[in-house]
């Protein structure tokens, strides 16, 4: 396979999960954001954790939708993410849709 082959294969990727995006945020009542991934969920919970004095962020998501092209599945009942960076949460209303 060239780079070009795989440039143009990501790119098809890239599209195909923008599609996808597109046509499930209706679903969703929230875009949660973190340093590593790009959420939809319908229900959320964030606890702030202390260990040995570091501060760290649990995150618990419900009813969720995942932005990774490299997951087979983007659908997850449950999601359990820890981070030591921000958490962004926005409230999705329909005018915005």
């Amino acid at each position: 396979m060239s780079a070009e082959d795989l440039e143009k294969y990501e790119t098809e990727m890239e599209l195909q999960l923008y599609r996808e995006y597109r046509d499930v945020v209706g679903l969703f009542s929230y875009v949660i954001e973190t340093d590593r991934r790009f959420y939809l969920a319908n229900d959320y919970q964030i606890d702030v954790r202390n260990s040995a004095g570091e501060v760290f962020f649990e995150l618990t998501l419900r009813d969720a939708w995942v932005w990774d092209m490299f997951r087979p599945a983007r659908f997850v009942k449950n999601v359990r993410v820890v981070t030591f960076k921000d958490i962004n949460v926005e409230e999705l209303t329909k005018a915005e849709l």
